[in-house]
Parts: C-alpha cells; structure tokens; sequence
C-alpha cells in the first residue's frame, strides 16, 4: 500500500490550517497582529467593469444613435442605461486608446499620434507615470482581461525579441487575446495569445469579432467558477469596422439595395431619424459636404454600383459587430453579473474613416501608397467585397454620411466628424432611470475616473512605486440621476496631424491643418501653422458646426486660441507636428544590414525588422531538405492583400507566390523536388531604378532558373503594416501563398525539413 509521507513543515502548515486562531496564541501571552493579506480585496460591492470600444464607428452609423444600420442590441443596452450625444474621442485610434486606457491626455500619456517619434508627446509609449486603469485594477483586487485590438505597442517593441512591457500583460492585463496592429483580416487574423503568436482556431465558419467575444465570455465565466466574489474588469476592442471590410456574406445581404440613393440622400435620411429620436437637438443644421467630395449624382453608374456594395458590406459588418457584443451581455445576465456590471459602450475610436479615398477599394493600402486601383478592376472584382479576397474600404463620402451631422470625419481633430462618438454606459445597479438622453460634455479621458469613481477608489498618487500624473479626464457618475446637471468637464484640446481645437464653456475653436482625411500621407500640405484659418463655434446653440462666429467675435477667438496654447503646452503636443511621420530618434529594429538569416521557429517578425527591400532589388534563399510528402511554408510575409509566400506545395513543388494588392498576382512554380537537400531562390529585381518601376520575378533551384514573371510596380512602403508579420515554416495570419490557412502546412509532421532562409538586398 502507497503511503504519503507528510515533512514536518507541511505537517506544521496542516495543523495550523485546522488549528482555531484562538487556540494557537499561548495561554496569557501577547496575541500576534494579524499578517497582511496575501491577495489584495477590491471595496465591498465593486461593480464587475465591461470596457467596448469599437472601431471607425462614426456617430450616426448606428440605428441606436439615428443611422441606417441595425444595432437591436446596442440600443437595448441603451434603453437599459444612458445615452451620451457630447462624448468625444480623439480622432484617431492610438491616441483615443491611450487616453481612454488611462484617464489622460494622449499627448501626455506619450501617445499623441499613431506614427510615433522621439518628442515626448509622440514616442507611441504609456509613460509610466500614467498607468492604466487595469494596473490601478489589478493592484485593487480584480480580474484584467483585454481581447481584440491593442494598437498601443511601438514598432521596435512587438518582435520574438521583446521587451514585452509595452504590451497588454506588460501594462497591467492578466488575459491578453488579441492583436497588435491597426488592423487584421477578419477571416484569418494575426493572434496573439498573451505575447506568442497563434494560429486562429480551426473552421471554416470563423470570424474573428465572434472569436475575441467567444474568449471574453469564456475568461469571466472561468472566474466566475474560480473566484465567484472577485470583481473583473473586460476590455473588448474588436477590430470591427476598420477595414479590411470582411464580413460573412448574409450579413451584406440584408444590406443590398438600401444604400442605392446615395450619400448625400442617406445623410438627409440619418439627419432626420436623430431629429426624431431626440438623439440632437430640434434646431441642429446639417453641414454641408466639404470640398473635394463629389456628390452622389456626378458618379457614373459603375462608381455607384461599387460603391452601393461597398457600403452594404460596411453595414453588414457593423450589424455582424453588434450582434457579438449582443451575445456577451446575454451572457453576463445569464451568468447573474450584468446587473452590478458597469458597462461603458464607445461607439467608435474616432469619426468613419475616409481612407478609402473618393472612390472606395477593393484594397485601400495600395492606393494609399500612391497605386490606385482602376473603376474596370473594382467592378471585375465587385463580388470578392467583404470576403477573405479583398482588403475593402468605404468612399470617403460615406465616411461623412456615417458621420451626420457633422462635418469632416476621421483624422481631422478640428472638428466633431473626427471627435464625436455615441456612447452607452449601463449598470442597472447604480442607473435608477434608465432609457435616458445625457448632453454634457464628455471625453474619453473620462472612462478612468468614472470607473474608478464606481469602484470607489481614489485616483492613486503611485502605481508600482511610479508617481503619478494627475487624471486630466472627470467622472460623469454625476450625470447618472440628473441630466440637467451642470458641465464638469470644462476644458479639453484636440490635436492630430496638426489639426486641432479647444473646447471651453460650451464654445469650441477649430483651425483645419492641410491633411485630408481621405489622402493619406500624400494628402498633407506644407502650409505653415500661422496660416490656419480658426474658426468659432458656440455649440450650446449649434450642435454640428454649422455657424463659424469667428468674425463675429475676434476677441472671444483670440482667446480661445491663447487657451489652446496653454493647454498644448502642458500636455507636450508643441511644437505643432503636422503629418507627424517623423519616428526619428526612437530605436528600430532595423539594423541596417543589407542580408539577415532566419530559422525555423522565426515567428512574428515585423516588417519593419527585415533588410528595406522596397523599390530595390532584393532576394530570399532558403536551404531544405525534401522527404517523400514533404510540403508547407518556408517562409512568407504580408498576407492575402499583399505579400509573398516561398513554400513547397503537395506535389512536392516548389512555389512563390507574389500578391500586389489587386494589381497583380503572380505564382512561380518549379517542378517536384527530389528527395534530399535543395537550395530554393526568389529573385525581386526592378527594371529601373525610381517608385514604380515595373519588376521582373525569378524562382530559381539549385542555381537553375525554373520559372519568371512580372509585375506592373511595387509597393513604396510596405506590404501589410496591420499584423502580418514574416514567418518561417508556417504563416500565422492570412496567407501570402495559395494554401489553405488552417491546413496543417509548416508542421514537423509535413517532413519538410527548413535551414537557413536568407533575405538579401541586391
């Protein structure tokens, strides 16, 4: 018989686990002071926090905010809370992130921008005086989890190579599932469990929006079993509805043919639903469409038709969207949690986004880099929008119809198409009459203090020893049971891209810089700051912007203007940036190296850290050895919108394949390798020296030319910069090459044996 030896300590640790407190003190001698507790408590009755934040969601999107798309469940969180129709964001995502994150300005968290630089206001960095709510959480007792986009890593930091401490778990999460970058493919995503790349899970039904609720749900309900008392904090940020626009196909459908009237038409349809509704104010004016926008009646018939359907994907996905964050409150209440659940629902990072361009994409991110697409190509491409075969983004115009009333969209700080987003907080525990309209100024940096104010904890004054800077944002727990109370937040800046405004008292100035929405880094001007025009908006009266009163009132303007400087100046956003794609100063992973060798095991690699092998020659060599079945990846970066891919088919071939957007796709593929060692090449070689020079591709094996091609340009910056990264010996997000994502290629199994696979410049 087995028998269990027990050591005198942990003897000792059982008796005094069974022991009464009272009987292990001596009789008549001192009673020891009770020990700290090992585990931190959170207050007695602490909500459990649910945190949504949605992506490129303008405000009048949803049908819960007076749009044209459905949204049955935002609006029944709605009707079981508040409605807020002055909360504002940033204008773009990173800083909207950081600022909601963290209870501060972005500028002062270090996050002022997407593209970061060395300045202070800009390094793309939390400093670590301004923690995060889910370190303050943590610290007091609860759970932390957070799915779905992250945005808030720099470049250098998101390798195998670390450090990691920018990322989720680094800033306070314990449950990270979710990605790095601006965006990912919908259908076959760049994961990240904690900070190691993984594979989606397997099926041909998947979606990422529905996977990041399935792994939220999943955590709390875990908890729930484990520690049933102990308050958690969830943060989802789906990648819904930033492009690519991919969506499954009965989603778009229930879209067709209610977008065939036209921006302009829609605009006048949302305007009038939120009139209805109560959502704006009876005497708000509709803004008109900015310059350089054309108007629905001058398309032609093929511009119309692509744009319909582009837009019915759009909506389908933001119907898709709800429906998920429909399932985890179902879920909360059918656990028992949802009523002492704060739940805070920002519609949107920033306005819609207008980069797609004036005449939308099949693919935005060549366009953006100067290669557009042509109207043959759309229309021969119409039916891949909102699948796994298209990188698909909106007009620009109907980013400012989804935006109604306001003006702009996106991008564009200055004004409330950039800044204004719907929000819905519900907690049925503390909200005593719900179904509510709240218009009291809000911001993003609000979250902080109004979760931490439920909780009823202080702002701390240090977080892991870290002074900390004071919040900037107000808790709106005053607005819960008095929709008449009066303003708290005062004062707030705006600044992206040299756009920039202040709000103060109800009057906000606004001055537009030279970057439009819709053009990208080639749509920045060089105009210097004091040539901006200002202008004047008293919106206590005008809701949207309508009526510049700068000449009316030169004084109260040069005023506003003196308030912006001072508010810039404190949260280190001067000097003013303009395009803010600096990034000097900061570290890279670029080394500079004209050659770099990798192994299997190579996952996750950015593009950033590869040799610079745009608009120049450059070359990947792979040494492998084939068995009889051998097949899979060798190595591959970018991914189904653009990319390449080196792999060896289930003939036993060798293939490369190239995708540019939906310029061109060109697969090169040799015969059957013999058994045993090969030495497989990729030449990339421009036919002159300059942007967008025609290229000439070769595979080459074992010093044999086996196949050629060519392709009409190339790309001028990158080929995915949201996530697909550079893989060895699998592809960990949407496939470059011709294979199947969830099939077992890059495994052991495969008998494809991979040594050194060398990327070269030329």
């Amino acid at each position: 018989m087995k028998r269990r030896l027990l050591t005198v300590a942990s003897l000792l640790t059982l008796v005094a686990a069974t022991t009464p407190a009272d009987a292990q003190a001596p009789a008549g001698g001192p009673v020891a002071s009770p020990p700290a507790p090992l585990q931190r408590q959170a207050p007695k009755g602490a909500p459990n926090v649910v945190l949504v934040l949605l992506d490129d969601v303008g405000f009048g999107t949803t049908s819960t905010f007076g749009g044209p798309v459905d949204t049955p469940a935002l609006t029944a969180l709605a009707a079981q809370g508040l409605r807020f129709n002055r909360f504002h964001t940033t204008a773009m995502c990173s800083p909207t992130r950081a600022s909601l994150l963290t209870g501060r300005n972005p500028h002062a968290t270090g996050v002022g921008a997407v593209v970061t630089d060395s300045r202070p206001g800009y390094t793309g960095l939390h400093g670590r005086d301004t923690a995060t709510i889910a370190e303050i959480l943590r610290e007091n007792g609860y759970s932390t989890g957070a799915f779905g986009k992250w945005h808030q890593t720099a470049a250098w930091q998101t390798s195998p190579s670390g450090p990691f401490d920018a990322w989720p778990t680094g800033e306070g999460f314990e449950r990270f599932y979710g990605f790095e970058g601006g965006e990912t493919d919908q259908f076959e995503p760049s994961l990240y469990d904690g900070t190691t790349p993984v594979p989606r899970p397997a099926g041909a039904g998947y979606h990422l929006t529905q996977d990041l609720v399935d792994h939220g749900v999943d955590w709390f309900r875990t908890l729930a079993s484990v520690t049933p008392d102990k308050p958690f904090f969830l943060y989802l940020a789906p990648g819904a509805i930033h492009a690519p626009i991919q969506v499954p196909p009965e989603w778009i459908a229930r879209y067709k043919g209610k977008f065939d009237q036209g921006w302009d038409k829609l605009r006048e349809e949302t305007f009038a639903r939120q009139k209805r509704l109560g959502i704006i104010p009876a005497n708000t004016e509709l803004t008109p469409r900015p310059a350089g926008m054309p108007a629905w009646d001058s398309l032609s018939p093929d511009e119309r038709r692509f744009a319909s359907r582009v837009m019915e994907a759009y909506a389908g996905f933001m119907a898709h969207t709800d429906a998920q964050i429909g399932r985890l409150i179902q879920s909360l209440k059918d656990a028992g949690k949802f009523d002492n659940t704060l739940f805070i629902y920002v519609v949107g990072d920033n306005g819609a986004s207008a980069e797609g361009g004036l005449g939308g994409s099949l693919n935005y991110l060549g366009a953006l880099q100067g290669m557009p697409e042509t109207l043959k190509s759309k229309i021969d491409h119409i039916d891949t929008i909102g699948t796994r075969h298209a990188n698909a983004h909106i007009n620009a115009a109907w980013a400012w119809a989804a935006d109604t009333p306001f003006q702009w969209t996106k991008a564009v700080a200055s004004h409330l198409g950039g800044t204004r987003n719907g929000m819905v907080v519900s907690w049925p525990a503390r909200i005593h009459q719900p179904g509510g309209l709240r218009s009291q100024f809000g911001h993003v940096n609000d979250v902080v203090p109004t979760i931490l104010d439920a909780v009823g904890l202080p702002a701390p004054a240090t977080v892991l020893g870290v002074p900390q800077k004071p919040m900037n944002g107000t808790s709106l727990l005053y607005t819960f049971d008095d929709a008449a109370a009066a303003e708290q937040h005062r004062t707030q800046y705006f600044e992206i891209f040299g756009h920039r405004a202040i709000y103060h008292d109800g009057w906000m100035a606004s001055a537009f810089h030279t970057r439009l929405p819709w053009g990208g880094a080639l749509g920045a001007g060089k105009k210097p700051f004091e040539e901006d025009r200002w202008e004047l908006y008293d919106l206590r009266t005008d809701f949207s912007q309508a009526h510049d009163l700068a000449a009316r009132e030169p004084a109260r303007l040069r005023e506003m203007q003196a308030l912006f400087t001072t508010e810039a100046a404190a949260n280190q956003v001067l000097p003013l940036m303009g395009q803010q794609f600096g990034g000097g100063g900061l570290p890279t992973l670029a080394t500079g190296q004209a050659s770099q060798t990798y192994h299997r095991g190579a996952v996750g690699i950015p593009e950033s850290a590869l040799p610079r092998i745009f608009n120049r020659p450059w070359s990947v060599e792979a040494d492998v050895t084939a068995r009889a079945g051998a097949r899979g990846v060798i190595a591959t970066l970018g991914g189904s919108d653009a990319g390449w891919s080196m792999y060896v088919d289930p003939k036993r071939r060798p293939v490369f394949t190239y995708r540019l957007y939906n310029i061109a796709t060109v697969t090169l593929r040799g015969k059957a390798l013999p058994v045993g060692p090969a030495k497989l090449r990729f030449d990339f070689v421009p036919v002159a020296k300059g942007l967008g020079q025609p290229v000439r591709l070769q595979l080459i094996v074992n010093g044999t030319p086996v196949a050629q091609g060519m392709v009409p340009t190339s790309p001028m910056a990158f080929y995915s910069p949201g996530g697909n990264t550079f893989d060895v010996g699998v592809d960990t997000g949407a496939p470059a090459g011709d294979y199947p994502a969830d099939a077992p290629v890059g495994n052991p199994a495969t008998a494809l044996d991979i040594g050194a696979v060398t990327v070269s410049l030329r």
